[in-house]
């Protein structure tokens, strides 16, 4: 028996919808026209699954996940996946931050950085740069306003250009969302 994940680790447990999740075989061809189905790739996720009870809703939510999260320009993708990680942390997502923490490992090989972070949260110590990312990333994804005109001007003594700073607003912005998404519709088990 399957038994829920409550602590932050970087093995990517298993995400378990509370609703059941389209049937691929009888997906109706909206829902299989949002999933990016085609004969030759037929690997969907439960998470997309579920989200595919609003065709409408996922047709526009994967591109626009998919430009943030994997766009040429700006941050790097270890950095964004730190954005990522950040706001899952502060939403206690934690089938997110295993995803994310996982990626940025894979990327940066900075295991540490995730030790860090996992033990003392919002209160990591990380070098200048991560920091500066990390702090800016939890205080938008605990209240917005939190984000000041002092902590953007942190980003940039930390030497994030405005491009890398907007696509740090746009990682840890879209992980509001998604943390939102994941912890009402399922639930992370092991």
């Amino acid at each position: 028996m399957s038994e829920v994940v409550h602590t932050f680790t970087a093995t990517i447990p298993t995400w378990s919808p509370y609703v059941t999740p389209v049937e691929l075989a009888s997906a109706t061809p909206e829902q299989l026209a949002a999933m990016k189905v085609t004969p030759s790739n037929k690997g969907v996720s439960p998470y997309v699954l579920t989200l595919a009870h609003d065709p409408e809703s996922l047709e526009v939510r994967s591109p626009l996940f998919n430009m943030i999260m994997y766009g040429k320009d700006g941050l790097s993708s270890a950095e964004r996946e730190l954005g990522a990680l950040s706001a899952s942390i502060v939403n206690r997502c934690i089938y997110c931050a295993a995803v994310h923490a996982s990626r940025f490992i894979g990327l940066s090989g900075r295991n540490d950085v995730v030790e860090q972070i996992f033990a003392d949260e919002r209160d990591a110590k990380l070098e200048t740069r991560q920091q500066a990312l990390f702090d800016f990333a939890t205080k938008l994804s605990t209240t917005p306003i939190e984000a000041t005109t002092d902590d953007a001007h942190r980003l940039a003594d930390a030497g994030l250009s405005e491009l890398e700073q907007l696509d740090l607003v746009l990682s840890a912005a879209i992980f509001g969302w998604a943390n939102r998404l994941m912890h009402t519709l399922g639930e992370p088990v092991a």
